[in-house]
């Protein structure tokens, strides 16, 4: 079977990638700048190979003993599909995915930069060329968002707004990419979007309630979805919101978002590792439960007003499952020679909500819906 080459493979969304593609057959290459880390977790895995890849580094390093380029790995390991959980991707540009399209392999990433995933469709005309898939964002936004949608729109003559977000619990693993990118835009002014002209980044917060969590603190987070669902969609209002499960973080990173808003010149992402300690250390206040919220407002289809609201919420720190689910079907479809699109573009209806929650049936996940 064609194997899948995982960057950033013993992360914390990599590592959920790898176990769930390896123990349905589908052989892995864990490749990262640590080869101890890198070996370790393919031990743990059938039919697992370990790779040292620098996807920054354009030539191998001579101070890292047996690190290549991602060309070299291509080239020498012959992936189907690779699959990239190195973030933060704000700011990034698209060498990986044109080394991928240049030797010929299929790319999938869950980038939730706004910038990235809605430019990707920049490389279209060489990815079809290439007769390769380039999938983005292939993970909760718009991966998940977008499935909840396709789910529900035939129940909608017209969606007029949506308000969705999702909450962590405290004690969920974090990821320091995911860190670092929310840290981008915090305190900062958002792009216009559908219904929003000025909006700041972790700003206007709201209390959000969810079943079985009860309420949480939600603020303004800048991702793709804002510009690819209300033109996707027609949806003439969108709102996306994160939040923090401790109130005590939630509003002190409201309060430094106020501080960047008001023009002090503090650069947040340079701070990312010792936020994410100052948090973990916090761990013994809060839960592993974590949930996202979807609320679609519009006219039915006999044109009177309708409501749809649906939530996920995932126990004892199985979360970070959730976003990595698009990537594992996907990456399964193009292994097995599914038919998928040749081209460049987000992940947007690309996974079916039956097909995602049958991917989470063995953990301790719930939705419901009103």
């Amino acid at each position: 079977m064609d194997k899948v080459l995982i960057l950033g493979g013993y992360g914390n969304f990599g590592k959920r990638i790898a176990k769930a593609l390896a123990e349905s057959g589908v052989p892995v290459i864990i490749a990262g700048r640590s080869r101890e880390k890198a070996e370790a977790l393919a031990r743990t895995l059938p039919g697992a190979q370990a790779v040292v890849v620098d996807v920054n580094t354009p030539h191998p390093n001579p101070l890292l003993q047996g690190e290549g380029t991602l060309a070299e790995a291509l080239e020498s390991l012959k992936p189907a599909v690779v699959v990239n959980t190195c973030g933060p991707f704000q700011g990034t540009d698209y060498t990986v995915a044109e080394t991928c399209i240049a030797h010929g392999v299929h790319y999938i990433d869950l980038a939730d930069g706004r910038e990235f995933v809605t430019g990707i469709t920049a490389l279209d005309a060489k990815a079809k060329a290439a007769g390769v898939a380039v999938i983005s964002g292939a993970s909760t936004v718009p991966g998940l968002s977008s499935a909840v949608i396709e789910h529900f729109k035939h129940e909608f003559s017209e969606i007029d707004e949506l308000i969705y977000g999702i909450s962590p619990g405290q004690k969920a693993e974090r990821g320091l990419a995911t860190t670092q990118g929310i840290l981008t835009y915090v305190g900062k002014p958002l792009k216009p979007f559908a219904g929003h002209e000025r909006t700041y980044g972790w700003q206007d917060i709201y209390r959000q309630d969810y079943p079985v969590l009860g309420k949480r603190w939600m603020a303004n987070c800048e991702i793709p979805d804002l510009d690819l669902l209300p033109e996707h969609y027609g949806i003439k209002s969108i709102r996306f919101s994160a939040g923090l499960e401790l109130s005590v973080e939630h509003l002190g990173l409201w309060a430094l978002g106020w501080l960047v808003r008001l023009g002090m010149p503090l650069d947040l992402p340079r701070f990312a590792v010792p936020l994410r300690r100052m948090a973990d250390a916090l761990n013994g206040l809060g839960c592993a439960d974590g949930g996202m919220h979807m609320i679609l407002r519009g006219k039915g289809v006999d044109g009177a007003p309708h409501e749809r609201r649906w939530f996920i919420v995932a126990k004892d720190g199985y979360g970070p499952h959730i976003p990595t689910v698009p990537a594992i079907l996907l990456a399964k479809r193009l292994t097995l020679a599914v038919p998928e699109s040749a081209g460049a573009y987000p992940c947007v209806g690309l996974v079916g909500l039956d097909d995602y929650l049958t991917a989470l049936k063995s953990f301790p996940v719930m939705t419901m819906v009103e």
